[in-house]
């Protein structure tokens, strides 16, 4: 396919933006620029643009379009919105290394509480991360709760208690719902977790030293002795986490590894002085190293991420001051980027860089690994292709009711979550596994032939019965030579040759047109992949099938009832909390909710409990 010619005088010198559009009105790349047809000229002129993917990308380019905008942030605002909209294959794909979680407390309610979530939004509350480890944020939210006890639960959930929760009585919590500390005492104590958690300690320390003191000299010993104890754990607490100290402030650091066609870059989170840790991503495309820079800030910083005062770069940008212009308006304070030449902030992007540098080598090794057990599941199952892209199904109901499917996708060797798809079943009545599943497939494979996105491998969990559903789909849709179809069958638990105990056999996996199944020795990788790709599956689809089954017993348990519609219910469950609560109320707790008429509570607590 030959490159398209352009007249560049027709376009405009004007700031825009510009979408690069293939066959079928496909958008395959949207870009900024400050002069656009000075940009355009880069990419169509003899010698170009001299990145490796863009001879590629103009093949496929059959007409450019350009949307004109007043000013360059509007420019880079509009870039941001198409990008999200269409997600342009030739635009930078960020894929995180992991998930991670920050810490949330609203300070405009009268008893803040903690949370921990999983997004960042600009709803006024203050938050604090992010953090790598959902784990160790609730371990350490434990030993917060032991020095500061703020609430756990919501405050109507636990006013509709008799009596404070267990939390209140092992001294994790100060009981707000039942009057046992005062709003201006409880702010207290939300200071001092907010100074713990901007890792201001020793701020914290010296307050409950001078309250340890006035307690004692007003011969309160049981209070000083209680402070006492609350010292101790922030200064074992401290101890155990001792880090270095970066001055102060909070930055995020940025560092890059180039290696040929791959780029690794890395996220270095630094709060109050503190490395809370790192976030990884490799980019595959060979861009410009600063229009690579420039493009990543603009897709990572344009999600609900916390912004830091400061973002330390590895060189200077050309457009430095408008990227700081949009993330101190997206943040409602100033955020500066910044290129250090010396001192401290320096050195914070070499470390940076040689953290990008590791993280690209175990990156490296990994990926290796993930080949070699892709190499070897084409060998072992004779698959057309080698599978980067794997999918795997399977069907759940109890009785028949509730039937959904599952799809869970591997992506070269790891699981690929945003892929995850389910399916309620529409066509099928009764539990009919067989028909569920040519229902789920004929749907997905649907799809995929008109987006043009096919698996290179299916695999079925079922024996040679659900195989053959596969196959008969798989030739509806002329794709049997393209797709490789694979059964997985449970182990199987047989007695030994002595007849007195039970071994399990080992994972069997039928293929189209062979007697006899594949097996891999005990403890393979690509065993273990597999079974890990099947349990998932089944737990997505259990997931999804509880999900609809509460529903549904939530419906003939409430809404059955004469009087209670999808706004009652919702009010119910708002203020008990959940199904389980209501049924475990007695009638004098369902009178007391405001709203609910005496007579409609009698009638709904005789119908839970007939």
């Amino acid at each position: 396919m030959t490159m398209i010619e352009i007249d560049l005088s027709k376009y405009p010198t004007s700031c825009g933006v510009y979408q690069m559009i293939g066959a079928d009105d496909e958008i395959l790349y949207v870009g900024k620029a400050k002069h656009l047809r000075n940009r355009l000229r880069s990419y169509f002129v003899a010698g170009g643009d001299g990145r490796a993917h863009i001879p590629l990308l103009l093949q496929k380019v059959q007409r450019v379009e350009v949307i004109v905008t007043d000013t360059e942030k509007e420019a880079l605002l509009l870039e941001n919105t198409l990008i999200k909209k269409h997600r342009p294959r030739y635009n930078i794909d960020l894929r995180d290394d992991k998930t991670y979680v920050s810490v949330r407390i609203d300070l405009r309610e009268d008893f803040p509480a903690l949370q921990i979530v999983r997004q960042v939004k600009a709803d006024g509350a203050l938050y604090f991360g992010p953090y790598s480890s959902a784990g160790a944020i609730r371990q350490t939210l434990k030993e917060i709760y032991r020095i500061f006890p703020l609430r756990h639960s919501s405050i109507k959930r636990c006013e509709s208690r008799g009596r404070p929760c267990l939390f209140h009585q092992i001294g994790q919590c100060s009981a707000p719902c039942h009057g046992k500390i005062s709003k201006a005492e409880y702010r207290k104590l939300v200071d001092g977790v907010i100074d713990l958690l901007e890792g201001r300690e020793s701020l914290v320390v010296e307050r409950l030293r001078e309250q340890m003191l006035a307690a004692s000299a007003e011969m309160k010993f049981e209070e000083a002795a209680r402070v006492r104890d609350q010292i101790s754990s922030i200064e074992k607490s401290v101890e155990k986490q001792k880090v270095a100290d970066y001055g102060g402030g909070n930055q995020d650091v940025i560092g890059l590894h180039r290696d040929g066609g791959e780029v690794e870059l890395t996220l270095l989170f630094i709060r109050q002085g503190k490395l809370l840790g790192r976030r990884s991503y490799p980019l595959q495309w060979i861009l410009d190293l600063p229009e690579l820079l420039s493009a990543f800030l603009r897709e990572y910083y344009s999600r609900d991420v916390i912004l830091p005062d400061q973002l330390l770069l590895p060189f200077a940008l050309e457009d430095s001051d408008l990227l700081a212009d949009w993330l101190s308006e997206k943040r409602g304070r100033k955020v500066m980027l910044l290129a250090p030449q010396r001192g401290e902030k320096k050195r914070l992007c070499q470390l940076a860089q040689r953290n990008a540098e590791e993280s690209f080598k175990q990156r490296g090794s990994q990926r290796d690994a993930r080949e070699r057990l892709l190499e070897e599941l084409q060998a072992k199952f004779h698959l057309p292709a080698l599978p980067r892209r794997i999918e795997c199904y399977d069907i759940s109901n109890v009785q028949g009711t509730n039937a959904v499917g599952s799809m869970v996708v591997l992506l070269d060797g790891e699981a690929a979550n945003a892929e995850y798809r389910r399916f309620k079943i529409k066509t099928v009545e009764g539990a009919d596994d067989y028909a569920s599943l040519a229902e789920v497939l004929r749907r997905r494979l649907t799809r995929g032939v008109e987006e043009e996105k096919l698996p290179q491998m299916i695999l079925i969990d079922g024996g040679k019965g659900q195989l053959g559903v596969l196959n008969e789909v798989l030739a509806e849709f002329k794709l049997n030579g393209k797709i490789g179809a694979v059964g997985i069958a449970k182990s199987r638990v047989v007695a030994n040759v002595r007849g007195k105990a039970v071994e399990r056999s080992e994972e069997r996996f039928f293929l189209p047109g062979r007697k006899n199944p594949v097996s891999f020795r005990s403890g393979s990788p690509t065993l273990f992949l597999l079974e890990r790709l099947r349990d998932e599956a089944h737990r997505f689809a259990i997931t999804y099938h509880r999900q609809l089954r509460s529903k549904a017993n939530l419906r003939s348990s409430l809404e059955d009832i004469p009087g209670v519609g999808p706004a009652r219910r919702k009010a119910m469950l708002k203020y008990f909390g959940s199904l389980k609560q209501i049924k475990a109320a007695s009638l004098q707790e369902l009178q007391e909710m405001p709203g609910l008429p005496v007579a409609l509570a009698e009638k709904i607590y005789r119908t839970l409990h007939s």
